[in-house]
């Protein structure tokens, strides 16, 4: 037996679990008319497959229709999800882990029109910013009601042959009754510690008393908000020892922090640039006061720190909820001792910020992650070895590499700069974006395991190409700034990536017209701003920076506040002009009836790319395919079969913005669902 602290088997309660980590509870935002069905079930399935302990489901399920799915959470309110429930629970025990779903009534972190279009409720009126719904003051047929509707959920749950449930205080209305600043009620339910804990304590034993002592049950739980006036480390202590001493559950989840703001949102659950494991040696006071069994997650992606959160005795059970979403792997290439080939979560939280904006979660560099049903994890051999040849080696080019290689491919990728990379080793200049790099580095390991061979400083022509005899070209060239979007003035400006690379000296008082909203316009005034210029950003849309996504701003304007940058919306930079050593910027408004012209020293212009694609055309001629893609053989996972020039030595396809600007995703996406196939 191994003596890897990570890989030693747990016994909670009756239930054997076989090593150290899990995947805690999180809503990928799968579910279908809020059922597991096939695609959320292919997606917890693949990392049972891949060696976890246990794997939590929902972030969470509702139990009540006055607990609307805001993230398109599972729906445990309904009789029908126990066939599916039942298909996921047997689908993950014959992979040999354990697992548990998450219960929750949202209270106020919800919409009323959402769902039904029922009044949220709450212990008081008062609004929760993230959702911006104002609730009702909840009645005591409201507890009774809702108390009723946990067991039955959690009675559902274990007819579906969950192991145990979860259920999710913190933020969430178990916790805004337990928290002085969310609970206003008199009499049995408000006031003393011992009120606030009555409706933990009701629902924990309305539960218990359902579904009887062999089935595990935990809370995830806040023990200190950090908040003024709220719940705080010693009351968070107490919380802690009187859930324990209950007898009604069988471990703590440990959160520190609150989730009522995106800011507070993001302490709890730090993306890149922000300090790893940053509650790990709070969870670890809990667990030292209590002796009670201890489960944590918050930014542990890493096995080193995850192997130390165990061999330390700090928690009991580690989190790598959102690692396995970059690789569902992890423990099985553990016990195989190939820890190098883990693919790296880098933090971007490209995940959780699509969930919070409405959408799906998908890794920012796996994308096969929430496409199990279509996108393999592990890359099948083709039945021919071909000779594919890559232009370019950024994040779409080594993807492209990677996906050949391990098909077997003989694998040549051409690129024009010293070193791989692209956009993304542009933006990991930035301190707060360096961890995106580990994309790249990841792909340049794997790709050198795969025997691809590369050539650096290569600008690679149409007959450079055609001399390696290819089967495939893919041109994955990316794109230049696009700054030439004013009717006058073109030549005056500079892009955002002029400043991130440092090619352009930062002027000392700077407009940003950023319509691009991604992360170079803020990188750019961030640069500006360090260095002693005065910056406006200015965007013609409703919102600035609405591709960088909640999660991802919150570190940005903690900076950018303070280097006091100004942020204007719903006006457009129309034309710029010299004036002396000044430029005036000429400002009007998608809205009409504007008309302004102000005064800076250095203009700045972040909207996007335009493909690099001369090559592309060069080589189109020379190709069987003329460059077709055939999307419905693209989105069935079929090979490409587009067959227009006879004459034609070799398929060509081009792949991230060399196509159109996009992002790091799409990218990588484009690259492994076209060789996946080749």
């Amino acid at each position: 037996m191994s003596n890897d602290p990570l890989l030693q088997p747990y016994q909670l309660k009756h239930l054997t679990l076989r090593n150290r980590i899990i995947v805690t509870a999180h809503e990928p935002a799968y579910p279908e008319d809020g059922l597991p069905k096939e695609r959320y079930r292919a997606y917890t399935v693949e990392r049972a497959k891949g060696g976890v302990a246990m794997t939590m489901t929902a972030g969470s399920a509702a139990v009540s229709k006055d607990s609307p799915p805001v993230f398109n959470n599972l729906l445990a309110y309904m009789d029908e999800i126990v066939p599916w429930i039942r298909e996921m629970t047997d689908a993950v025990h014959e992979e040999g882990a354990a697992i548990m779903i998450q219960l929750t009534h949202l209270g106020r972190r919800t919409r009323w029109d959402k769902g039904e279009w029922l009044p949220v409720v709450a212990p008081s009126h008062h609004r929760e910013a993230s959702h911006r719904a104002f609730p009702k003051k909840i009645e005591d047929w409201d507890i009774e009601r809702i108390i009723k509707d946990f067991a039955d959920a959690a009675e559902r749950m274990k007819a579906g042959g969950m192991d145990g449930v979860e259920l999710e205080a913190y933020g969430h209305l178990i916790d805004q009754f337990v928290s002085p600043l969310t609970n206003e009620l008199d009499g049995p339910y408000g006031g003393s510690l011992d009120n606030r804990m009555r409706f933990c304590f009701d629902v924990l034993k309305a539960i218990r008393a359902r579904v009887g002592d062999d089935f595990i049950l935990g809370v995830r739980y806040t023990a200190d908000e950090c908040l003024p006036g709220g719940t705080g480390k010693e009351e968070g202590l107490e919380i802690s020892k009187r859930l324990k001493q209950s007898g009604l559950i069988d471990y703590l989840n440990v959160i520190r922090g609150h989730i009522d703001t995106d800011a507070g949102l993001t302490d709890v659950i730090p993306i890149q640039g922000m300090a790893n494991s940053p509650h790990l040696d709070f969870a670890g006071e809990i667990r030292a006061a209590t002796n009670f069994p201890t489960f944590h997650a918050a930014k542990i992606p890493d096995v080193a720190t995850a192997r130390h959160a165990i061999a330390s005795g700090k928690v009991d059970m580690v989190g790598m909820t959102r690692a396995h979403m970059t690789d569902p792997h992890i423990v099985r290439k553990i016990i195989e001792k190939r820890e190098e080939d883990i693919r790296p979560c880098v933090g971007a939280n490209y995940c959780l910020d699509r969930i919070y904006q409405g959408g799906a979660a998908y890794c920012i560099h796996n994308a096969a992650t929430g496409r199990e049903l279509t996108m393999p994890h592990s890359i099948a051999k083709a039945d021919r070895r071909k000779k594919v040849v890559i232009i370019g080696a950024g994040p779409a080019g080594l993807e492209a590499a990677r996906v050949a290689g391990e098909r077997g491919h003989e694998v040549v990728v051409f690129e024009a700069a010293n070193d791989p990379g692209g956009q993304i080793r542009l933006t990991a200049q930035s301190e707060r974006r360096r961890e995106m790099i580990s994309i790249i580095d990841w792909r340049m390991s794997q790709c050198e395991k795969l025997g691809v061979t590369f050539h650096f400083n290569s600008w690679a022509e149409a007959d450079t190409v055609q001399a390696e005899n290819p089967d495939v070209v893919i041109i994955a060239t990316g794109g230049l700034p696009h700054t030439e979007v004013l009717s006058k003035g073109n030549e005056l400006v500079v892009s955002a990536w002029d400043i991130i690379s440092g090619d352009v000296k930062p002027g000392t008082n700077v407009l940003i017209f950023d319509d691009a909203g991604d992360h170079a316009g803020l990188q750019a005034a961030e640069f500006i701003a360090k260095a002693g210029g005065k910056v406006e950003i200015m965007t013609p849309d409703r919102s600035f920076a609405p591709e960088v996504m909640a999660m991802n701003l919150v570190p940005y304007m903690r900076s950018l506040q303070k280097l006091d940058v100004t942020f204007t919306v719903t006006y457009r930079l129309e034309a710029v002009e010299k004036s002396g050593n000044e430029l005036v910027a000429h400002v009007g408004s998608d809205y009409g009836g504007i008309a302004k012209q102000r005064t800076f020293d250095q203009i700045v212009i972040n909207h996007g790319t335009i493909p690099l694609d001369d090559l592309y055309f060069e080589l189109k001629p020379a190709s069987s395919n003329l460059g077709e893609v055939l999307h419905d053989q693209l989105i069935a996972g079929r090979p490409q079969t587009a067959w227009r020039n006879a004459d034609g030595k070799f398929q060509l396809f081009r792949i991230g913005d060399a196509v159109a600007a996009r992002n790091t995703h799409a990218a990588i996406y484009d690259a492994l669902r076209l060789v996946k196939d080749i």
